[in-house]
Order: C-alpha cells, then sequence, then structure tokens
C-alpha cells in the first residue's frame, strides 16, 4: 500500500483521520458482497461455514504474500508483535465463521443486519469500559435502541425467516468484529507504527491454522455440478472483500476511534440487505424490516454522539 511509505519500510506512520475514513469506506462497502458470495457457495454446492472461512483466510493470505512479492517487499517482514497478531487471528476466525453460519441458517439480510447492528453497541460498550470513550447518553440510547431492535426482529417474527440459532451466531460473530475493533484502536493509540499489511498477513494465517482442521472435519472440497461458479465465488470472496477489505481496515481502523469505525461499517448491513432482496430473493417480515430499522438508527445515534464529542474535544483543546 504506496500510501504508507516506501516498499522497504518495516514501520508505518498512522495515518491521518481522511486517509483513514476512506479506508474503511471502501472496506465496508466490500465487506458488504461477503455475505451475498456465501449465500451463493452454500446454495451451488455442499461447502459449509467452516471450510469456507477456511477458504476466504488461506486465499486472502495467498493474495496479500503475492502483492507483497510483487512490490518487492517482505511479505511478512514488518514490525508485528505475535500476541496482537495471534488475538486478533482468533478473534477474525469466530468472527467471520460465526457469520457464515448465520446467514445460512436465518438468511443474508437478517445475519448481517444483526452481526452489524448489535457490533456497535458492544464496541461502544467496550470503549466505555477498557478505552475510557464516553458513552454519554447518545450512547444509552444507542444500546437501547439497538436492544428493542433484536427484540423486534427475534420476537415479532414468529421464526418465519428469524432463526434464533441464526441470530445467536451473528451475536458470537459481532463479539469477535467488536473485540477486533477494539483492540485495533487500542494499540493504535501508542503511535507506534506497527506494520498493517505484516498485521493482516500474520492475522490471516493464525485464522487459516485454527480453521483448518475444523475445516478438513466439516470437508474442505466442495461437492457441486457448478464446480466453476463455485471457484469463482471463492476466489472473489478470497481477493475482495478479504485480502482488500481487511487491509484497509486494519489500517483505518487505527486511526478513527471506534465509535466512528462502528458506524462506518452500516454501509455492510444495509448493501447486504438490498443484495438480499433484490437479487437472493430473500422475504423481508414487517417485523424483520421493523427490527433492522431500529438497529440501523442505534447505530447512527452512535454517528451524532460521535461528532458531538468530538466537536467538544477540539473545542476543550483549543481553549486548553
Amino acid at each position: 500500500m504506496s500510501s504508507h511509505g516506501s516498499s522497504e519500510s518495516t514501520a508505518l506512520p498512522v495515518l491521518s483521520v481522511g486517509r483513514g475514513l476512506l479506508y474503511l469506506i471502501v472496506a465496508g462497502a466490500a465487506w458488504g458482497t461477503a455475505g451475498a458470495a456465501a449465500s451463493l457457495v452454500f446454495s451451488a454446492s455442499d461447502l459449509g461455514p467452516l471450510s469456507l472461512s477456511f477458504w476466504r483466510c488461506a486465499g486472502g493470505l495467498a493474495l496479500l504474500l503475492a502483492v507483497g512479492a510483487l512490490r518487492r517487499r517482505r511479505a511478512v517482514g514488518g514490525r508485528v508483535r505475535v500476541g496482537r497478531v495471534v488475538v486478533l487471528g482468533v478473534a477474525l476466525a469466530v468472527f467471520q465463521t460465526a457469520y457464515f453460519a448465520a446467514v445460512q441458517l436465518t438468511g443474508l439480510a437478517v445475519g448481517t443486519v444483526v452481526t452489524l447492528g448489535a457490533g456497535p453497541v458492544l464496541i461502544a460498550l467496550g470503549a466505555r469500559l477498557a478505552l475510557g470513550e464516553r458513552l454519554g447518553r447518545g450512547g444509552l440510547a444507542a444500546v437501547v435502541g439497538a436492544l428493542a431492535g433484536l427484540a423486534v426482529l427475534v420476537l415479532g417474527d414468529d421464526g418465519a425467516s428469524v432463526r434464533p440459532t441464526g441470530v445467536v451466531l451473528a451475536l458470537l460473530s459481532a463479539a469477535g468484529y467488536a473485540l477486533m475493533t477494539l483492540l485495533t484502536r487500542w494499540w493504535g493509540r501508542d503511535g507506534a507504527g506497527a506494520d498493517a499489511y505484516a498485521t493482516t498477513v500474520w492475522t490471516f494465517g493464525v485464522a487459516a491454522v485454527c480453521l483448518l482442521p475444523l475445516g478438513m472435519a466439516e470437508g474442505l472440497l466442495p461437492h457441486t455440478e457448478q464446480v466453476g461458479l463455485v471457484l469463482w465465488l471463492l476466489v472473489y470472496v478470497a481477493a475482495v472483500p478479504t485480502a482488500l477489505a481487511y487491509a484497509l481496515y486494519f489500517a483505518g481502523a487505527a486511526a478513527v476511534r471506534s465509535a466512528t469505525v462502528s458506524v462506518i461499517m452500516l454501509l455492510e448491513p444495509v448493501s447486504a440487505a438490498v443484495i438480499a432482496v433484490t437479487v437472493l430473493g430473500e422475504r423481508l417480515t414487517v417485523a424483520t424490516v421493523a427490527g433492522t430499522l431500529l438497529m440501523l438508527a442505534a447505530v447512527a445515534g452512535l454517528a451524532v454522539a460521535e461528532t458531538r464529542d468530538a466537536a467538544a474535544a477540539r473545542r476543550r483543546a483549543l481553549l486548553g
């Protein structure tokens, strides 16, 4: 990634907030297509969520290493913290595997909305408890709104399209996502300039190692009559919403406050819901729509609180 300095650099300066926001926007838009591709893989083959998650990590890792070789940089030569990438790798494996399983069980729209709706609430609570970021009335309202949306989504649907097991898996995915976001932001505070590229490579390596035995038990090779389609989808998942999106995400999340990251990632559930209805033909009930709107409104409330807090901090800095 040329914006991080020369290709031989082993330490990266912290990104500007503006560039970090741009990276996160692109990552969010790319992530929005991952669940749709997974749904198509599940419908065209017998591949399961553990195996799909393994191929996503392994494929993304291979592509990142290839990019590093083409740019004449040492693929994993940048400065990384082993303990940190192990934790991130495990969180990544949990996050995306639970998400794929949720999509398989309860559909793309509901699985994505619950994961990315609950994620910001967990991030806001975690940022308050672990990072000392003030929750405020806007944050509290967001927590209440998200819980209300989740209740409407699950209880108001009568099981027609929302399966409780799928919702539980989506919440587990949200917990993994929140942990990744909070840790990335926390470690980005020290300004040490850890190599985002090397961190991403190692994180995917750890996740792939964790998922390999689980994927083998589930069945790594898909059985399908649509071999070309499944292979194309696997390559797409590895390239766009994985290698590209996560590299941008790890770089951007270290430069932007946790609550802002969660707001920008609303691009994913919105785009996924649109794809679910228009491309995959999923049916959205009144309860599903109402619950979705409540959860997204709650996260939008975090955006308002984030903007207000940032403005107040700037005023204090100018007056102080």
